[in-house]
């Protein structure tokens, strides 16, 4: 039985941890995301996050951001500030929520 579980705006770092050039990497019942800046570099202390945005990223499990093929993967740009953040994480709520099937599916299939 799958648990209708959404993900949580708190499991996030706040936005020091993007300009970090640092990504956050999350799984919600068979789907993975990505949320990192973009374009993904570290800012200095004292530079303003101009031309930055927020990318969050989904794709199936099982394997990491990196093992699966881009054509799995939707991603979706965000301004680079609180109300992007918060906008990122209601977009990946929404495609767990769209995509429960196929979210279902990637969980239950055996590794290859």
């Amino acid at each position: 039985m799958m648990v209708n579980k959404t993900i949580d705006r708190k499991e996030f770092f706040g936005l020091n941890h993007y300009r970090y050039g640092e990504a956050y990497f999350g799984s919600c019942n068979g789907m993975r995301y990505r949320l990192a800046a973009d374009p993904l570099r570290r800012l200095k202390p004292d530079e303003a996050p101009d031309g930055l945005n927020l990318l969050a990223t989904v794709w199936p499990e099982p394997y990491s951001y990196a093992a699966t093929e881009e054509e799995k993967r939707s991603s979706r740009q965000f301004p680079f500030s609180e109300e992007g953040l918060t906008e990122a994480v209601n977009w990946l709520n929404a495609q767990y929520l769209e995509q429960k099937e196929r979210w279902q599916e990637a969980k239950e299939a055996p590794l290859i």
